[in-house]
C-alpha cells in the first residue's frame, strides 16, 4: 500500500466538532449511501457489523421531531410523566464523580455562555436543549440501533462506526452532531422509524450542511493533554 498523507487525515480529525446548525439544503442520496459505505468499513469483532441505520428526511423528520418536541415539553411541565420513557440504557454515570463532572460542567456552561443563556434560564436551556429534536435544523437525521442481544464488545464497534460516519461526511464538506438525547424518547422513536422489537436504540445524528454564520457552531471544546490519560510503560 502506498503511504498516506498523515498531515490531511489530522487536519480532519483536528477540524471535526459537533454542528449545531444547518443550512437549508438537502444532500443527494449518493452521498449519503456513499458516506454509509465507506463507514461500514469500520472494524468489529468475527465481522458481526452490529450497525442498523435508520435515514429520516422530509416528512419523517418533521414527524418524529414534533413528537419528540411536545414529549419534552410535557415533561418540562410535568416531571412525573418520565415514567412513559423508559431509557433503553444509561448514556451517563447515575452518580458523578472527577475529573468527569467538572468536563461536562465545563462543557454545558461554556456552551451556554456563548450563547448568552444565564444558569437560572431554565426556559432558555431547554430550548437550546430542545433543538437536539429538530435535529438542529439539518437536512438529515440519522437513528442507530442495535440487536438487543450484542453485548458490550459490539457497542464498543459501534462507536468506531459512528466516528466513520462524522469523518467521512467532514471530508465531502458536511458536518454532523451525535446526539443521545433521542436515547431519553426511545418509546417514541422506534416506533416512528419502524424498529422491531429486538433492537435497542443507541444514538441519533443531525447531518448536514453547516452554517458557518451561526454562532453556536463556534463552540469548540478542549481536550486534555495526552499525559493526563496516558501511562507509559517500558
Amino acid at each position: 500500500m502506498s503511504s498516506l498523507d498523515p498531515s490531511f487525515f489530522d487536519r480532519i480529525l483536528h477540524s471535526r466538532s459537533s454542528c449545531r446548525a444547518y443550512l437549508d439544503r438537502e444532500i443527494e442520496r449518493e452521498t449519503l449511501q456513499g458516506i454509509l459505505s465507506v463507514a461500514s468499513r469500520a472494524p468489529s469483532g468475527s465481522n458481526i457489523q452490529p450497525w442498523r441505520v435508520y435515514v429520516l428526511q422530509g416528512q419523517s423528520l418533521k414527524d418524529l421531531s414534533q413528537k419528540v418536541i411536545q414529549a419534552h415539553d410535557a415533561l418540562a411541565r410535568d416531571p412525573s410523566l418520565s415514567i412513559n420513557f423508559p431509557k433503553p440504557y444509561e448514556y451517563y454515570p447515575t452518580q458523578w464523580k472527577s475529573p468527569y463532572i467538572e468536563r461536562r460542567r465545563e462543557n454545558g456552561w461554556g456552551l451556554y455562555k456563548l450563547l448568552g443563556i444565564e444558569r437560572d434560564q431554565k426556559d432558555k436551556m431547554h430550548l437550546q436543549h430542545q433543538k437536539n429534536f429538530a435535529f438542529f435544523g439539518a437536512p438529515v437525521g440519522l437513528i442507530f440501533t442495535i440487536d438487543k442481544t450484542l453485548e458490550k464488545g459490539s457497542w464498543i464497534d459501534y462507536g468506531m462506526f459512528l466516528q466513520n460516519i462524522m469523518l467521512a461526511a467532514h471530508a465531502r464538506g458536511l458536518a454532523t452532531c451525535p446526539q443521545a438525547a433521542w436515547v431519553n424518547f426511545s418509546t417514541l422513536v422506534m416506533p416512528h422509524i419502524g424498529a422491531s422489537g429486538d433492537e435497542s436504540l443507541v444514538c441519533g445524528m443531525s447531518l448536514g450542511w453547516p452554517n458557518e454564520q451561526e454562532l453556536v457552531n463556534t463552540f469548540k471544546t478542549p481536550r486534555v493533554a495526552v499525559d493526563e490519560f496516558t501511562t507509559w510503560l517500558s
